[in-house]
């Protein structure tokens, strides 16, 4: 899988910073001390330490770290890890420095010395030197003995190493996470973007579908009331078609579309029906979603207005605190409108949880002569 470019650019400034630490500390020494003086051969013995763990870490980055963090193969990744560490302690085995006062072996051995040298007469035994073992001698100069495969050196080194890959698997899984996120936000905007289209699309042929049926009842017996209803819905068919399919549009037109369908509902109707409709004369520069109030209205008229009985309808809109708070409160007609298609109060509700989560409030009582419904949710600047 390709690195991104975070990523190498993190890799690439850490292992400049190792590179470049040894002339820094060498620059830093020949200006402090006169006596000293720019050596180059000391940058190279330290450069080719570092050049054994760049190899190792080249060879974890691409090949070994893959298999963890993106191939989840544990076993294979950790034999590999493994096959590394081996190789890399028989490296600092096969490297490790002669032994300081370690005399060869001789041949022959040296015959024990007369009593006479020692000043030893008679009896008494000879004294004999016994020279500290050969362990001891090294473990003064640092170096474990040749039987020791593995010294203070070797584990420190090997913690460094293991270091060094923990580090790189952090980075890795750290990335990756951050490109996961940043993948399923994008896919949660355009998932949001396809369902509030297709609820766009589900709610303007049921609120058309609706209004046509009141155009219809109307050219039957008052066809003056049926041109003027005609006027009323190509206003509203001109800010369905040029506003409806915006994810937002100013409030102040959402209102004048609601004034012209309440102006349209009521040429329908008679003076049994009290229709209330309270709107703000004057509103603030900010947005809301396209036909999410018409829905609460519309059935209102669909469910709530009696031909036989008196009815009503109550429409309040307020702007307070950079909030809008609306209600919608009806009476309920003893044989309302069964009609089917009646999707307006679901979408609208996919609706809000999509835009606003859990900063709207909606409140819907059906009651047993009545029904409210009040909705608050938050404006936001054009």
């Amino acid at each position: 899988m390709k690195q991104s470019r975070l990523e190498n650019i993190i890799y690439l400034a850490v292992w400049g910073l190792l590179f470049a630490a040894p002339l820094l500390s060498l620059y830093v020494r020949t200006v402090s001390d006169p006596n000293i003086e720019f050596n180059w051969t000391e940058v190279f013995i330290v450069w080719r330490h570092f050049a054994v763990y760049l190899l190792l870490f080249l060879v974890h980055n691409f090949l070994v770290a893959p298999l963890l963090v993106h191939s989840h193969k544990r076993i294979a990744y950790f034999t590999l890890v493994t096959v590394l560490l081996v190789a890399f302690v028989a490296y600092c085995y096969n490297s490790r420095p002669e032994p300081k006062g370690h005399m060869p072996p001789m041949e022959k051995p040296l015959p024990p010395p007369s009593t006479k040298m020692m000043g030893m007469e008679g009896n008494k035994p000879p004294f004999r030197h016994h020279p500290p073992p050969f362990w001891r001698d090294m473990d003064r100069h640092n170096v474990p003995p040749p039987f020791v495969f593995i010294g203070e050196h070797e584990i420190m080194a090997i913690a460094v190493l293991l270091l060094m890959f923990g580090v790189n698997l952090g980075i890795k899984n750290y990335i990756r996470s951050r490109d996961d996120r940043k993948r399923l936000v994008e896919l949660e905007k355009q998932n949001l973007e396809q369902q509030l289209e297709y609820l766009r699309y589900q709610i303007n042929p049921h609120f058309f579908m609706n209004t046509l049926n009141n155009i219809h009842a109307l050219v039957d017996f008052d066809p003056a009331k049926a041109q003027e209803t005609i006027v009323e819905l190509s206003k509203m068919m001109r800010f369905v078609l040029y506003e409806g399919n915006k994810q937002s549009v100013p409030l102040s037109r959402e209102l004048d579309f609601i004034r012209h369908y309440v102006t349209l509902m009521q040429l329908r109707f008679t003076d049994k029906v009290k229709i209330s409709l309270n709107l703000p004369l004057e509103t603030p520069e900010r947005q809301i979603p396209p036909l999410i109030l018409v829905t609460f209205i519309e059935n209102a008229f669909k469910h709530g207005v009696s031909y036989q009985h008196e009815s009503f309808i109550n429409v309040n809109v307020a702007v307070e605190d950079e909030m809008m708070r609306f209600s919608c409160h009806n009476s309920k007609a003893d044989r309302p409108n069964e009609e089917k298609g009646g999707v307006g109060l679901a979408n609208v509700r996919k609706r809000l949880d999509l835009i606003y989560g859990e900063r709207y409030r909606l409140s819907i009582k059906d009651k047993v002569d009545a029904y409210h419904v009040e909705l608050s949710i938050p404006l936001v600047k054009g």
